[in-house]
Protein backbone atom coordinates (compact mmCIF):
# COMPACT_ATOMS: atom_id res chain seq x y z
CA UNK A 1 0.00 0.00 0.00
CA UNK A 2 1.42 3.36 -1.06
CA UNK A 3 1.27 5.99 1.69
CA UNK A 4 -0.75 9.08 0.95
CA UNK A 5 0.69 12.58 0.72
CA UNK A 6 -0.73 13.55 4.13
CA UNK A 7 0.93 10.51 5.75
CA UNK A 8 4.28 11.40 4.21
CA UNK A 9 3.98 15.00 5.39
CA UNK A 10 3.10 13.81 8.92
CA UNK A 11 6.14 11.51 9.01
CA UNK A 12 8.36 14.31 7.77
CA UNK A 13 7.04 16.66 10.47
CA UNK A 14 7.69 14.03 13.17
CA UNK A 15 11.24 13.46 11.92
CA UNK A 16 11.85 17.22 11.81
CA UNK A 17 10.52 17.62 15.34
CA UNK A 18 12.68 14.76 16.55
CA UNK A 19 15.78 16.30 14.97
CA UNK A 20 15.01 19.68 16.55
CA UNK A 21 14.52 18.06 19.97
CA UNK A 22 17.83 16.20 19.65
CA UNK A 23 19.63 19.37 18.61
CA UNK A 24 18.08 21.30 21.52
CA UNK A 25 19.12 18.53 23.94
CA UNK A 26 22.70 18.59 22.66
CA UNK A 27 22.94 22.38 22.97
CA UNK A 28 21.53 22.25 26.50
CA UNK A 29 23.98 19.54 27.57
CA UNK A 30 26.94 21.41 26.08
CA UNK A 31 26.05 24.72 27.73
CA UNK A 32 25.38 23.21 31.16
CA UNK A 33 28.61 21.22 31.08
CA UNK A 34 30.57 24.24 29.84
CA UNK A 35 29.17 26.33 32.69
CA UNK A 36 29.93 23.59 35.22
CA UNK A 37 33.50 23.39 33.91
CA UNK A 38 34.15 27.14 33.91
CA UNK A 39 32.68 27.63 37.38
CA UNK A 40 35.50 25.49 38.81
CA UNK A 41 38.39 27.37 37.21
CA UNK A 42 39.96 29.18 40.17
CA UNK A 43 43.77 28.74 39.83
CA UNK A 44 44.59 30.63 43.02
CA UNK A 45 42.30 28.52 45.16
CA UNK A 46 44.89 26.00 46.32
CA UNK A 47 47.25 28.75 47.43
CA UNK A 48 45.00 30.87 49.62
CA UNK A 49 46.71 29.78 52.83
CA UNK A 50 50.26 30.85 51.84
CA UNK A 51 48.76 34.01 50.29
CA UNK A 52 47.26 35.02 53.64
CA UNK A 53 50.41 34.24 55.61
CA UNK A 54 52.85 36.06 53.33
CA UNK A 55 53.22 39.80 52.56
CA UNK A 56 51.25 41.96 51.99
CA UNK A 57 48.56 40.16 54.10
CA UNK A 58 50.85 38.92 56.89
CA UNK A 59 48.22 37.14 58.97
CA UNK A 60 49.52 34.71 61.56
CA UNK A 61 48.79 30.99 61.40
CA UNK A 62 46.87 31.23 64.68
CA UNK A 63 44.67 34.04 63.31
CA UNK A 64 43.81 32.02 60.22
CA UNK A 65 43.27 28.75 62.11
CA UNK A 66 41.39 30.00 65.16
CA UNK A 67 39.69 33.22 64.03
CA UNK A 68 39.04 33.10 60.29
CA UNK A 69 38.37 29.46 59.39
CA UNK A 70 35.77 28.77 62.14
CA UNK A 71 33.50 31.44 60.63
CA UNK A 72 33.08 29.23 57.58
CA UNK A 73 31.39 26.47 59.61
CA UNK A 74 29.13 28.89 61.48
CA UNK A 75 27.98 30.78 58.40
CA UNK A 76 27.56 27.57 56.40
CA UNK A 77 25.16 26.25 59.04
CA UNK A 78 23.21 29.52 58.98
CA UNK A 79 22.98 29.64 55.18
CA UNK A 80 22.25 25.99 54.43
CA UNK A 81 18.49 25.80 55.02
CA UNK A 82 17.50 29.28 53.68
CA UNK A 83 19.48 28.82 50.47
CA UNK A 84 18.10 25.29 50.03
CA UNK A 85 14.51 26.57 50.28
CA UNK A 86 15.19 29.60 48.08
CA UNK A 87 16.77 27.34 45.47
CA UNK A 88 13.51 25.48 44.99
CA UNK A 89 11.19 28.45 45.48
CA UNK A 90 13.03 30.70 42.99
CA UNK A 91 13.55 27.82 40.55
CA UNK A 92 17.33 27.48 40.62
CA UNK A 93 18.59 30.16 38.23
CA UNK A 94 18.53 33.14 40.66
CA UNK A 95 20.48 31.08 43.20
CA UNK A 96 23.07 30.19 40.55
CA UNK A 97 23.45 33.91 39.84
CA UNK A 98 23.77 34.52 43.59
CA UNK A 99 26.46 31.85 43.77
CA UNK A 100 28.41 33.53 40.98
CA UNK A 101 28.14 36.92 42.66
CA UNK A 102 29.28 35.42 45.96
CA UNK A 103 32.34 33.90 44.32
CA UNK A 104 33.26 37.30 42.88
CA UNK A 105 32.79 38.88 46.32
CA UNK A 106 35.02 36.21 47.88
CA UNK A 107 37.93 37.04 45.61
CA UNK A 108 37.40 40.79 45.82
CA UNK A 109 37.61 40.58 49.62
CA UNK A 110 40.59 38.26 49.34
CA UNK A 111 42.45 40.73 47.12
CA UNK A 112 41.37 44.02 48.70
CA UNK A 113 40.82 43.02 52.36
CA UNK A 114 43.53 43.56 54.96
CA UNK A 115 41.92 42.79 58.33
CA UNK A 116 40.64 39.71 60.10
CA UNK A 117 37.11 41.11 59.80
CA UNK A 118 37.47 41.30 56.00
CA UNK A 119 38.58 37.68 55.87
CA UNK A 120 35.71 36.61 58.11
CA UNK A 121 33.30 38.36 55.76
CA UNK A 122 34.98 36.50 52.92
CA UNK A 123 34.15 33.24 54.70
CA UNK A 124 30.52 34.30 55.00
CA UNK A 125 30.37 34.93 51.25
CA UNK A 126 32.01 31.61 50.58
CA UNK A 127 29.49 29.82 52.78
CA UNK A 128 26.78 31.11 50.41
CA UNK A 129 28.57 29.47 47.47
CA UNK A 130 28.79 26.21 49.44
CA UNK A 131 25.09 26.24 50.29
CA UNK A 132 24.19 27.08 46.69
CA UNK A 133 26.00 24.08 45.20
CA UNK A 134 22.80 22.08 45.38
CA UNK A 135 21.29 24.51 42.84
CA UNK A 136 23.43 23.23 39.97
CA UNK A 137 22.76 19.53 40.51
CA UNK A 138 19.03 20.15 41.01
CA UNK A 139 18.89 22.52 38.06
CA UNK A 140 20.16 20.01 35.52
CA UNK A 141 17.48 17.48 36.57
CA UNK A 142 14.69 20.05 36.28
CA UNK A 143 15.38 20.70 32.60
CA UNK A 144 15.71 17.22 31.13
CA UNK A 145 13.40 14.26 30.74
CA UNK A 146 13.72 11.52 33.41
CA UNK A 147 14.96 9.09 30.77
CA UNK A 148 18.06 11.29 30.40
CA UNK A 149 18.83 11.72 34.12
CA UNK A 150 21.63 9.16 34.17
CA UNK A 151 23.45 10.56 31.14
CA UNK A 152 22.99 14.16 32.31
CA UNK A 153 24.38 13.36 35.75
CA UNK A 154 27.35 11.61 34.14
CA UNK A 155 28.09 14.47 31.74
CA UNK A 156 27.76 17.23 34.32
CA UNK A 157 29.86 15.47 36.96
CA UNK A 158 32.57 14.69 34.41
CA UNK A 159 32.65 18.36 33.39
CA UNK A 160 32.92 19.51 36.99
CA UNK A 161 35.66 17.02 37.89
CA UNK A 162 37.57 18.00 34.76
CA UNK A 163 37.20 21.66 35.71
CA UNK A 164 38.50 21.04 39.23
CA UNK A 165 41.47 19.05 37.95
CA UNK A 166 42.27 21.68 35.30
CA UNK A 167 42.03 24.49 37.85
CA UNK A 168 44.41 22.81 40.30
CA UNK A 169 46.97 21.88 37.66
CA UNK A 170 46.79 25.31 36.01
CA UNK A 171 47.42 27.02 39.33
CA UNK A 172 50.35 24.75 40.15
CA UNK A 173 51.95 25.21 36.73
CA UNK A 174 51.53 28.98 36.82
CA UNK A 175 53.03 29.19 40.30
CA UNK A 176 55.88 26.67 39.92
CA UNK A 177 56.83 26.82 36.25
CA UNK A 178 55.58 30.28 35.27
CA UNK A 179 56.66 31.90 38.55
CA UNK A 180 53.38 33.82 38.72
CA UNK A 181 52.91 35.55 42.05
CA UNK A 182 50.09 34.55 44.39
CA UNK A 183 48.46 37.96 43.95
CA UNK A 184 48.34 37.54 40.16
CA UNK A 185 46.90 34.04 40.59
CA UNK A 186 44.00 35.54 42.53
CA UNK A 187 43.44 38.19 39.86
CA UNK A 188 43.34 35.42 37.23
CA UNK A 189 40.82 33.54 39.39
CA UNK A 190 38.67 36.67 39.65
CA UNK A 191 38.67 37.03 35.85
CA UNK A 192 37.51 33.43 35.37
CA UNK A 193 34.82 33.83 38.03
CA UNK A 194 33.52 37.00 36.39
CA UNK A 195 33.23 35.12 33.10
CA UNK A 196 31.39 32.20 34.75
CA UNK A 197 29.04 34.71 36.40
CA UNK A 198 28.17 36.10 32.97
CA UNK A 199 27.28 32.58 31.82
CA UNK A 200 24.59 32.26 34.51
CA UNK A 201 22.51 35.06 32.96
CA UNK A 202 21.96 32.95 29.83
CA UNK A 203 20.79 29.85 31.67
CA UNK A 204 17.20 28.82 31.02
CA UNK A 205 14.89 29.16 34.02
CA UNK A 206 12.73 26.04 34.52
CA UNK A 207 8.97 26.37 34.94
CA UNK A 208 8.70 23.94 37.84
CA UNK A 209 10.72 22.75 40.80
CA UNK A 210 10.67 19.91 43.28
CA UNK A 211 8.68 21.29 46.23
CA UNK A 212 7.20 24.81 45.89
CA UNK A 213 6.35 24.94 42.18
CA UNK A 214 4.74 21.57 41.73
CA UNK A 215 1.39 22.76 40.38
CA UNK A 216 2.96 23.78 37.08
CA UNK A 217 3.51 20.33 35.58
CA UNK A 218 4.93 19.69 32.17
CA UNK A 219 2.49 18.42 29.55
CA UNK A 220 2.09 14.70 29.94
CA UNK A 221 3.82 14.63 33.32
CA UNK A 222 2.26 12.43 35.96
CA UNK A 223 2.02 13.34 39.62
CA UNK A 224 4.48 11.77 42.02
CA UNK A 225 3.61 9.12 44.55
CA UNK A 226 3.23 11.62 47.37
CA UNK A 227 0.84 13.72 45.28
CA UNK A 228 -1.37 10.67 44.83
CA UNK A 229 -1.35 10.09 48.58
CA UNK A 230 -3.37 13.27 49.18
CA UNK A 231 -6.90 12.31 50.24
CA UNK A 232 -9.60 13.72 48.02
CA UNK A 233 -13.04 14.89 49.13
CA UNK A 234 -15.26 11.87 49.47
CA UNK A 235 -19.02 11.83 48.92
CA UNK A 236 -20.94 12.34 52.11
CA UNK A 237 -17.86 13.62 53.99
CA UNK A 238 -18.93 16.55 56.22
CA UNK A 239 -17.44 19.96 55.50
CA UNK A 240 -14.85 20.71 58.23
CA UNK A 241 -14.79 23.95 60.17
CA UNK A 242 -12.18 26.66 59.94
CA UNK A 243 -9.85 24.99 62.47
CA UNK A 244 -10.40 21.62 60.84
CA UNK A 245 -9.54 23.02 57.41
CA UNK A 246 -6.37 24.59 58.81
CA UNK A 247 -5.27 21.36 60.47
CA UNK A 248 -6.16 19.37 57.36
CA UNK A 249 -4.19 21.75 55.15
CA UNK A 250 -1.16 21.44 57.43
CA UNK A 251 -1.49 17.64 57.61
CA UNK A 252 -1.86 17.29 53.86
CA UNK A 253 0.99 19.65 52.98
CA UNK A 254 3.67 18.16 50.77
CA UNK A 255 6.51 18.54 53.26
CA UNK A 256 4.53 17.04 56.17
CA UNK A 257 3.54 14.03 54.08
CA UNK A 258 7.16 13.50 53.09
CA UNK A 259 8.32 13.68 56.70
CA UNK A 260 5.70 11.14 57.74
CA UNK A 261 6.77 8.79 54.97
CA UNK A 262 10.42 9.34 55.90
CA UNK A 263 9.69 8.41 59.53
CA UNK A 264 8.48 5.01 58.31
CA UNK A 265 11.42 4.46 55.96
CA UNK A 266 14.11 5.34 58.50
CA UNK A 267 13.29 2.12 60.37
CA UNK A 268 15.10 0.17 57.65
CA UNK A 269 18.50 -0.87 59.07
CA UNK A 270 20.47 -0.30 55.86
CA UNK A 271 19.00 3.16 55.25
CA UNK A 272 19.66 4.16 58.85
CA UNK A 273 23.23 2.81 58.75
CA UNK A 274 24.26 4.68 55.62
CA UNK A 275 22.58 7.90 56.75
CA UNK A 276 24.53 7.75 60.01
CA UNK A 277 27.73 7.08 58.08
CA UNK A 278 27.01 10.08 55.87
CA UNK A 279 26.50 12.39 58.85
CA UNK A 280 29.47 11.35 61.00
CA UNK A 281 31.98 10.66 58.24
CA UNK A 282 31.19 13.83 56.30
CA UNK A 283 31.64 15.99 59.41
CA UNK A 284 35.11 14.58 60.08
CA UNK A 285 36.07 14.60 56.41
CA UNK A 286 35.31 18.27 55.88
CA UNK A 287 37.02 19.27 59.12
CA UNK A 288 40.21 17.66 57.82
CA UNK A 289 39.76 19.46 54.49
CA UNK A 290 39.25 22.80 56.23
CA UNK A 291 42.49 22.62 58.23
CA UNK A 292 44.86 20.46 56.17
CA UNK A 293 46.33 23.51 54.42
CA UNK A 294 47.20 24.98 57.81
CA UNK A 295 48.92 21.69 58.64
CA UNK A 296 50.87 21.74 55.39
CA UNK A 297 52.09 25.26 56.08
CA UNK A 298 53.13 24.26 59.62
CA UNK A 299 55.13 21.31 58.24
CA UNK A 300 56.81 23.13 55.37
CA UNK A 301 56.12 26.61 54.02
CA UNK A 302 58.86 26.60 51.37
CA UNK A 303 57.82 23.83 48.96
CA UNK A 304 54.22 24.66 48.08
CA UNK A 305 52.64 22.04 45.82
CA UNK A 306 49.09 22.36 47.10
CA UNK A 307 47.66 22.52 43.59
CA UNK A 308 49.34 19.27 42.58
CA UNK A 309 48.01 17.58 45.73
CA UNK A 310 44.49 18.80 45.01
CA UNK A 311 44.72 17.65 41.39
CA UNK A 312 46.01 14.21 42.38
CA UNK A 313 43.32 13.79 45.02
CA UNK A 314 40.68 14.81 42.48
CA UNK A 315 41.88 12.20 40.03
CA UNK A 316 42.08 9.46 42.67
CA UNK A 317 38.61 10.40 43.97
CA UNK A 318 37.17 10.03 40.48
CA UNK A 319 38.87 6.63 40.05
CA UNK A 320 37.68 5.39 43.45
CA UNK A 321 34.13 6.59 42.83
CA UNK A 322 34.09 4.82 39.47
CA UNK A 323 35.55 1.58 40.84
CA UNK A 324 32.98 1.48 43.66
CA UNK A 325 30.30 0.96 41.03
CA UNK A 326 31.64 -2.50 40.27
CA UNK A 327 31.84 -3.79 43.84
CA UNK A 328 29.27 -6.55 44.41
CA UNK A 329 28.88 -7.94 47.92
CA UNK A 330 26.07 -8.80 50.31
CA UNK A 331 25.64 -5.34 51.79
CA UNK A 332 23.24 -6.50 54.51
CA UNK A 333 26.01 -8.69 55.89
CA UNK A 334 29.17 -6.74 55.06
CA UNK A 335 28.19 -3.04 55.16
CA UNK A 336 29.44 -2.35 58.68
CA UNK A 337 32.68 -4.23 58.13
CA UNK A 338 33.42 -2.29 54.92
CA UNK A 339 32.62 1.03 56.61
CA UNK A 340 34.72 0.09 59.65
CA UNK A 341 37.70 -0.86 57.48
CA UNK A 342 37.60 2.33 55.40
CA UNK A 343 37.13 4.49 58.51
CA UNK A 344 40.09 2.77 60.20
CA UNK A 345 42.22 3.53 57.14
CA UNK A 346 41.13 7.18 57.35
CA UNK A 347 42.06 7.29 61.04
CA UNK A 348 45.50 5.88 60.25
CA UNK A 349 46.05 8.42 57.47
CA UNK A 350 45.03 11.33 59.72
CA UNK A 351 47.48 10.08 62.37
CA UNK A 352 50.22 9.78 59.75
CA UNK A 353 49.60 13.35 58.55
CA UNK A 354 49.87 14.42 62.17
CA UNK A 355 53.21 12.81 62.98
CA UNK A 356 55.09 13.15 59.69
CA UNK A 357 57.54 15.99 59.07
CA UNK A 358 57.88 15.25 55.36
CA UNK A 359 55.54 17.41 53.30
CA UNK A 360 55.52 14.95 50.40
CA UNK A 361 54.38 12.08 52.60
CA UNK A 362 51.73 14.35 54.06
CA UNK A 363 50.49 15.13 50.54
CA UNK A 364 50.29 11.41 49.75
CA UNK A 365 48.38 10.68 52.96
CA UNK A 366 45.90 13.45 52.15
CA UNK A 367 45.33 12.11 48.63
CA UNK A 368 44.63 8.63 50.00
CA UNK A 369 42.38 10.05 52.73
CA UNK A 370 40.16 11.75 50.18
CA UNK A 371 40.15 8.70 47.94
CA UNK A 372 38.96 6.49 50.81
CA UNK A 373 36.04 8.81 51.54
CA UNK A 374 35.06 9.15 47.88
CA UNK A 375 35.09 5.36 47.53
CA UNK A 376 32.15 5.07 49.95
CA UNK A 377 30.20 8.11 48.70
CA UNK A 378 28.66 6.44 45.59
CA UNK A 379 27.92 3.30 47.61
CA UNK A 380 26.12 5.33 50.26
CA UNK A 381 24.32 7.35 47.60
CA UNK A 382 22.99 4.23 45.91
CA UNK A 383 22.09 2.51 49.18
CA UNK A 384 20.11 5.55 50.31
CA UNK A 385 18.56 6.53 47.00
CA UNK A 386 17.67 3.17 45.47
CA UNK A 387 14.57 2.72 47.62
CA UNK A 388 13.31 6.32 47.65
CA UNK A 389 11.36 8.55 45.34
CA UNK A 390 13.10 11.61 43.94
CA UNK A 391 11.37 13.92 46.43
CA UNK A 392 12.17 11.77 49.46
CA UNK A 393 15.73 11.31 48.25
CA UNK A 394 16.29 15.07 48.10
CA UNK A 395 14.84 15.44 51.60
CA UNK A 396 17.01 12.64 53.05
CA UNK A 397 20.21 14.06 51.59
CA UNK A 398 19.23 17.53 52.75
CA UNK A 399 18.67 16.33 56.32
CA UNK A 400 21.93 14.36 56.27
CA UNK A 401 23.84 17.41 55.08
CA UNK A 402 22.25 19.65 57.69
CA UNK A 403 23.02 17.25 60.55
CA UNK A 404 26.60 16.78 59.33
CA UNK A 405 27.04 20.56 59.17
CA UNK A 406 25.57 20.90 62.66
CA UNK A 407 28.01 18.33 64.05
CA UNK A 408 30.92 19.92 62.20
CA UNK A 409 30.00 23.35 63.58
CA UNK A 410 29.81 22.02 67.14
CA UNK A 411 33.26 20.42 66.87
CA UNK A 412 34.66 23.63 65.38
CA UNK A 413 33.17 25.69 68.20
CA UNK A 414 34.71 23.46 70.88
CA UNK A 415 38.06 22.61 69.29
CA UNK A 416 39.08 25.40 66.92
CA UNK A 417 37.46 28.64 67.99
CA UNK A 418 39.72 30.93 70.01
CA UNK A 419 36.82 31.64 72.39
CA UNK A 420 36.86 28.00 73.52
CA UNK A 421 39.84 25.61 73.41
CA UNK A 422 41.51 27.29 70.44
CA UNK A 423 43.83 24.35 69.76
CA UNK A 424 46.75 24.55 67.39
CA UNK A 425 46.43 22.74 64.08
CA UNK A 426 48.51 19.74 65.25
CA UNK A 427 46.36 19.29 68.34
CA UNK A 428 43.24 19.61 66.23
CA UNK A 429 44.41 16.70 64.11
CA UNK A 430 44.84 14.65 67.27
CA UNK A 431 41.14 15.27 67.93
CA UNK A 432 40.24 14.29 64.36
CA UNK A 433 42.30 11.10 64.66
CA UNK A 434 40.49 10.12 67.85
CA UNK A 435 37.18 10.97 66.14
CA UNK A 436 37.77 8.58 63.23
CA UNK A 437 39.23 5.95 65.56
CA UNK A 438 36.08 5.96 67.72
CA UNK A 439 33.91 5.70 64.62
CA UNK A 440 35.88 2.74 63.26
CA UNK A 441 35.78 0.90 66.61
CA UNK A 442 32.01 1.46 66.80
CA UNK A 443 31.51 0.04 63.31
CA UNK A 444 33.75 -2.96 64.06
CA UNK A 445 31.69 -3.70 67.18
CA UNK A 446 28.49 -3.45 65.14
CA UNK A 447 29.94 -5.79 62.48
CA UNK A 448 30.96 -8.30 65.18
CA UNK A 449 27.47 -8.24 66.69
CA UNK A 450 25.94 -8.81 63.25
CA UNK A 451 28.29 -11.74 62.74
CA UNK A 452 27.21 -13.28 66.05
CA UNK A 453 23.54 -12.91 65.13
CA UNK A 454 24.19 -14.58 61.78
CA UNK A 455 25.96 -17.49 63.51
CA UNK A 456 23.01 -17.96 65.85
CA UNK A 457 20.58 -17.99 62.92
CA UNK A 458 22.49 -20.79 61.32
CA UNK A 459 23.54 -21.32 57.71
CA UNK A 460 20.04 -22.31 56.57
CA UNK A 461 18.48 -18.89 57.29
CA UNK A 462 19.92 -16.50 54.71
CA UNK A 463 19.84 -12.75 55.20
CA UNK A 464 17.56 -10.69 52.96
CA UNK A 465 19.27 -9.38 49.87
CA UNK A 466 20.43 -5.79 50.10
CA UNK A 467 20.65 -3.34 47.27
CA UNK A 468 23.93 -3.82 45.43
CA UNK A 469 25.82 -1.47 43.19
CA UNK A 470 25.65 -2.56 39.59
CA UNK A 471 27.34 -1.58 36.41
CA UNK A 472 25.49 1.04 34.29
CA UNK A 473 24.12 -1.60 31.95
CA UNK A 474 22.76 -3.65 34.84
CA UNK A 475 21.24 -0.57 36.52
CA UNK A 476 19.27 0.24 33.38
CA UNK A 477 17.78 -3.24 33.47
CA UNK A 478 16.96 -3.00 37.16
CA UNK A 479 15.30 0.43 36.89
CA UNK A 480 12.34 -1.08 35.03
CA UNK A 481 11.46 -3.22 38.06
CA UNK A 482 9.14 -1.77 40.68
CA UNK A 483 9.66 -1.94 44.43
CA UNK A 484 7.41 -4.43 46.25
CA UNK A 485 4.33 -2.65 47.54
CA UNK A 486 4.55 -4.02 51.04
CA UNK A 487 8.14 -3.06 51.79
CA UNK A 488 8.46 0.60 50.85
CA UNK A 489 4.99 1.97 50.74
CA UNK A 490 4.66 1.76 46.98
CA UNK A 491 7.35 4.32 46.23
CA UNK A 492 9.21 3.67 43.02
CA UNK A 493 12.93 4.31 42.73
CA UNK A 494 13.83 7.15 40.42
CA UNK A 495 17.00 8.92 39.42
CA UNK A 496 17.61 11.25 42.34
CA UNK A 497 19.39 14.56 42.35
CA UNK A 498 22.90 14.44 43.66
CA UNK A 499 23.44 15.04 47.32
CA UNK A 500 24.37 18.59 48.35
CA UNK A 501 27.84 17.57 49.42
CA UNK A 502 28.52 15.42 46.41
CA UNK A 503 26.76 17.53 43.84
CA UNK A 504 29.67 19.29 42.25
CA UNK A 505 32.69 19.52 44.47
CA UNK A 506 33.97 19.13 47.96
CA UNK A 507 33.85 21.89 50.46
CA UNK A 508 36.92 24.09 50.45
CA UNK A 509 40.06 23.83 52.41
CA UNK A 510 40.80 26.65 54.76
CA UNK A 511 39.97 29.43 54.50
CA UNK A 512 38.46 29.31 51.07
CA UNK A 513 37.80 26.73 48.38
CA UNK A 514 41.09 24.88 48.37
CA UNK A 515 40.26 21.18 48.44
CA UNK A 516 37.91 20.06 45.71
CA UNK A 517 36.42 16.79 44.45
Amino acid sequence: MVPSGQTLEKQADEESGSDQELQSWQCLVFYLCFYGFMAQIRPGESFIMPYLLEPPKNFTLRQVTNEIIPVLSYSNLAMLVPVFLLTDYLRYKPVLVLQGLSYVCVWLLLILGHSVLHMQLMEVCYSITMAARIAYSSYIFSLVHPSRYQRMASYSRTAVLLGVFTSSMLGQLLYTVGHVSLSKLNYISLAFLTFSLSLTFFLRRPKRSLFFNRRVLARGASPCELDRMRPGPGPGRPEPGKLGRMLSRCRDSFLVRMLCKLADLVRQPQLRLWCLWWIFSSAGYYLVLYYVHSLWNAINSEHVYNGAADAASTMLSAIMSFSAGFLKIRWTLWSKLVIASVTAIQAGLVFFMLITTNIWLCYVAFVLFRGAYQFLVPIATFQIASSLSKELCALVFGINTFLATLLKTFITLVVSDQRSLGLSVHRQFIVYFVYFLVLSVSYFIGAALDGLRQCRRGPHQPLPLAQELRSPSEEKAVQVLSVPDGSLGGLQPSAPPLSPEDSVEDSPGAPGPEAKV
